[in-house]
């Protein structure tokens, strides 16, 4: 059952300089609204402002215009509050490749405030629920891609954050990895957490999403449930329905 809004995008607009000196509009005016116990997917081809709009609300980035309240707090004047509230995960996020998978961890347990039995017991939880108890102490820089993504998801959830940003966390990740995320996604959902999923995969979003957002040249295009683009598409998949908005906005 869905909760209340934990992401209230109003307007949200970033602007790049080019290399001509002109701004170029990433994003240009999103609004949206995302609830706990929902996972908000967004979807766009390459380029069309996803990954801009996502570090917009982890606070990577401030807006150009715009504003938005994530946990209830502001991101132009409370962007600590922000971060607290937030676990942010991307197919590029690194880990310290000299550090072993539990020093990571309980690094970035201790920059949120965690004492190191809570350090300690939430990550014997979580390192057995991705399968990575025997990879506890092991350099990061000898570990797997796969296997360094589910590091970086644990240290993404470690405190336990009412939000999780992921922004095509499962770009490039085997089967198995890939569905340790998916399965954690769920539980998160059901846990009354909101998770905004970025993703090029249709099936992850057939599989997980309850409502999606499709951006295109950095404007927010629609924002409708799975059954509402099935039903756009005459009843077909998701993929179907994708790519008929893109080509009526071009």
């Amino acid at each position: 059952m869905s909760g209340p809004p934990l992401v209230i995008a109003e307007g949200l607009c970033k602007d790049f300089p080019s290399r001509r000196g002109q701004k170029v509009r990433a994003v240009d005016g999103v609004t949206f609204s995302a609830l706990g116990g929902e996972v908000f997917g967004l979807l766009g081809v390459n380029g069309a402002g996803k990954t801009t709009t996502l570090r917009l609300l982890s606070t990577m980035l401030r807006p150009s215009a715009g504003e938005a309240r994530v946990c209830g707090h502001s991101l132009l004047r409370e962007a600590g509050e922000v971060r607290r509230c937030i676990g942010f995960l991307s197919a590029a996020t690194g880990v310290y490749g000299r550090l072993t998978a539990r020093e990571m961890v309980a690094y970035f347990g201790r920059l949120h405030g965690m004492d190191d039995r809570q350090i300690s017991q939430r990550t014997e939880e979580l390192f057995g629920r991705l399968q990575l108890e025997a990879f506890a102490d092991v350099r990061c820089d000898s570990l797997s891609t796969g296997n360094r993504q589910k590091v970086s998801i644990v240290r993404a959830i470690l405190h336990d954050p009412p939000l999780l940003i992921l922004d095509e966390a499962t770009a490039g990740l085997d089967v198995l990895a890939s569905r340790a995320i998916v399965e954690l996604v769920k539980d998160c959902r059901s846990r009354g957490k909101c998770v905004l999923f970025s993703t090029h995969r249709m099936d992850e979003v057939e599989a997980l999403c309850d409502r999606v957002a499709i951006i295109h040249r950095g404007r927010l295009l629609s924002c409708s449930t799975l059954s509402e683009m099935r039903a756009r598409a005459g009843g077909g998949r998701i993929e179907e329905a994708f790519v008929a908005m893109l080509g009526e906005a071009s």
